[in-house]
């Protein structure tokens, strides 16, 4: 893969960004997923007045530009993973508890969730057991597409020189590549190349994910 300005191998580089990137886009995915479920769930299983509450902050964080508010956090708080993580993670949230909702108003009512209800399981019981374990493959389908873009938007930022200086991501190193677009094709190509075989096998995942939970309802 050559060399950059100061003749370091961009093998290395791209490696190391891998890492980087990963533990990101993990970070993001991790914690919304944590937020979007626990919302998602007590929104579809509480109904009423607590689904109105709860959707109406899901559809606010939803319309939220993601990027233009952690291009507001990085002005405001400096560049660090920990903080790009952080401001991802919870505004990335809101697709995940919609999806949730979605599933747990559909299982709540099937006849399994009844009986349990029937036989005096408590509400605890009831989640844990008989409704999230049903709510996990079309939401795990979305978490892939989050992924995605989560592997995007830290890479837009690096490419702005927004990311963390002192972590070496895929969004750095085309970064860092900005001054030296006609001599040096190789600086650029192998991160970006590294980051759309990325989104692209996250985008496919999604995809498969998607036709095999079909095939199974």
């Amino acid at each position: 893969m050559g060399t950059d300005d100061l003749g370091r191998d961009l093998f290395s580089g791209v490696v190391h960004g891998t890492r980087t990137s990963t533990i990101i886009a993990l970070g993001v995915g991790g914690l919304a997923l944590i937020i979007g479920t626990l919302v998602g769930t007590v929104a579809g299983y509480r109904g009423g007045a607590i689904d109105d509450v709860l959707m109406r902050i899901t559809e606010f964080f939803q319309v939220l530009p993601r990027f233009f508010v952690a291009i507001l956090a990085v002005a405001l708080f400096g560049a660090g993973l920990d903080r790009l993580v952080l401001v991802l993670g919870f505004t990335s949230w809101a697709i995940l508890a919609r999806v949730v909702r979605a599933e747990v108003l559909s299982l709540r009512s099937r006849g399994f969730v009844e009986a349990a209800v029937a036989l005096g399981a408590s509400d605890r019981h009831i989640l844990r057991r008989a409704i999230l374990p049903n709510a996990m493959p079309p939401l795990i389908v979305f978490l892939a597409l989050l992924l995605g873009q989560v592997l995007l938007l830290e890479a837009s930022l690096g490419f702005l020189g927004l990311s963390d200086p002192n972590a070496i991501s895929w969004g750095y190193l085309a970064n860092q590549a900005q001054r030296f677009l006609r001599i040096a094709w190789w600086m650029w190509l192998f991160p970006g190349v590294a980051i759309m075989v990325a989104v692209l096998a996250l985008n496919l995942l999604g995809d498969a994910l998607t036709r095999d939970t079909s095939r199974r309802a």
